[in-house]
């Protein structure tokens, strides 16, 4: 069965499922349900009406539309199943919201009076938990406790006031682990009332999420509660995350939820930050520091912000290290020292081709090797010097002079200036370090220590 067999076969109960769920004259009363089935970076959604705000820009997804009806903000979600494009040549089967998994932004002012409709296609009961929102305790979207669960083929709404501008989420409070473990949730930006405030020249959005997903299938394993192999911004993975593209000088903001089972130390290259918001609110100004790597935790959102006054490709990734890889077997022993001549020969008369991995390092991203169906190899992507070995949470900050205010278009390579970038040595090696008191150090560069005379009380160590 070919690819996208597969992934009709996958989306053809949930279009069984909502072929008779409402009336026409229901479907009538509800706002459109657009759908996206592209994992580009949309341009931000300029509002069509309401009050003006800056817009987010969704890293490799999209901000839902809506309608004014009587001053009230409408929206409709759609729980289903998705296929998200990981990257070219990987496919998931995942559960989302609107065709795409994470589902769209949603975006509203501080003070508007919202109405989300969310209908479920899934083949179990789902909620919506408003993440971080302050709102009536019926509207919280816990199944059982404050709401009875939305069975498959029905709709509920949820009505609120988004009274606070800040960073929020929505995701399932109903089987919970599987659900979230499919891919299901969203992210929410309540902007402030004046657009001067707390305005940044770009802002960016994007959810970490998790998957366990073995070479060869599409399905993730929901019950996997630590040993993910695959690590995404945006169900997305590196080198198929959209870099960041900002003009130089531009004041930027970075917004990131974290709905993954651990924490997620985000790290960006060339430039320092401060951290100017979480999901409880905005931090004052008095009580922020320069950072360069800031901690997300498990069920966190952190905005930091910083002017973008250094150009180049920069990167920006989570640093712990499994989390830039994809597809990782945690089960393979470290093999390096390890001499495989002998054995590597006698292997190859029995598997033509075999290749010898591990002994000087992990280094893997020249590899050509051949790969299960629907897999990505477990480091790659390409810049203009070379193989980059990354994979996961890995994207690049693009800097660059003259860029029009909302132009997101890949710039392509940076352009170093002349002189500014690191270079092989080839003339003679430097002299060595001279050894603390004045005395040069042995050939090899290691400090050449003597006991002394008088007894320092560490003789024999």
């Amino acid at each position: 069965m070919t690819d996208s067999m597969k992934r009709r076969s996958f989306l053809q109960g949930a279009a069984l499922l909502g072929a008779g769920m409402v009336s026409k004259a229901g479907a009538a009363t509800l706002p459109e349900a657009p759908v996206q089935g592209s994992a580009a970076t949309a341009a931000p959604l300029v509002p069509p009406n309401g009050r003006p705000y800056n817009p987010v820009v969704t890293l490799n997804g999209w901000s839902l539309p809506w309608r004014m009806k009587d001053g009230v903000k409408e929206f409709h979600l759609v729980a289903e199943p998705v296929v998200r494009e990981l990257a070219p040549g990987m496919h998931a089967n995942l559960w989302g919201y609107n065709g795409q998994s994470p589902g769209p932004t949603i975006e509203v002012v501080e003070g508007d009076r919202v109405r989300i409709f969310v209908t479920n296609k899934l083949p179990e009961h789902t909620s919506v938990h408003w993440h971080g929102q302050i709102l009536p305790n019926g509207m919280d979207g816990v199944s059982g406790v404050t709401q009875p669960s939305i069975q498959p083929g029905k709709t509920f709404v949820y009505e609120f006031v988004a009274k606070h501008a800040g960073t929020f989420m929505y995701h399932p409070h109903a089987d919970e682990m599987a659900q979230m473990a499919m891919g299901m949730m969203g992210f929410w930006v309540t902007h402030p009332k004046d657009p001067r405030q707390h305005a940044v020249d770009r802002d960016f959005v994007f959810l970490l999420s998790a998957y366990d997903i073995e070479p060869g299938s599409y399905t993730p394993k929901v019950n996997t509660m630590l040993d993910f192999n695959l690590w995404t911004f945006n169900s997305r993975v590196f080198p198929a995350i959209d870099p960041m593209v900002v003009r130089q000088g531009e004041r930027v903001r970075i917004r990131a939820g974290n709905l993954t089972m651990t924490n997620h130390p985000l790290h960006v290259h060339g430039h320092t930050f401060e951290v100017t918001g979480t999901d409880g609110g905005w931090v004052r100004p008095s009580a922020r520091w320069p950072e360069v790597t800031t901690d997300v935790a498990v069920g966190q959102m952190r905005a930091i912000e910083f002017v973008a006054d250094n150009p180049g490709d920069w990167a920006f990734h989570c640093h712990k290290s499994h989390h830039t890889m994809n597809a990782m077997g945690h089960d393979v022993p470290t093999l390096i020292g390890v001499d495989h001549r002998g054995v590597a020969e006698k292997i190859n008369k029995l598997v033509p081709g075999y290749m010898v991995m591990g002994e000087k390092g992990g280094a893997m991203g020249g590899m050509r090797m051949p790969l299960p169906e629907n897999t990505l190899p477990m480091m790659t992507g390409t810049g203009q010097f070379g193989e980059i070995e990354m994979g996961g949470m890995f994207t690049l900050l693009k800097v660059r002079e003259g860029l029009a205010r909302g132009d997101y278009r890949d710039p392509g390579h940076y352009r170093h200036p002349k002189g500014t970038v690191a270079y092989e040595w080839t003339g003679e090696a430097p002299p060595a370090p001279s050894a603390p008191g004045g005395k040069a150090g042995r050939a090899d560069g290691a400090l050449d220590v003597r006991r002394g005379g008088a007894s320092t009380g560490h003789e024999g160590h």
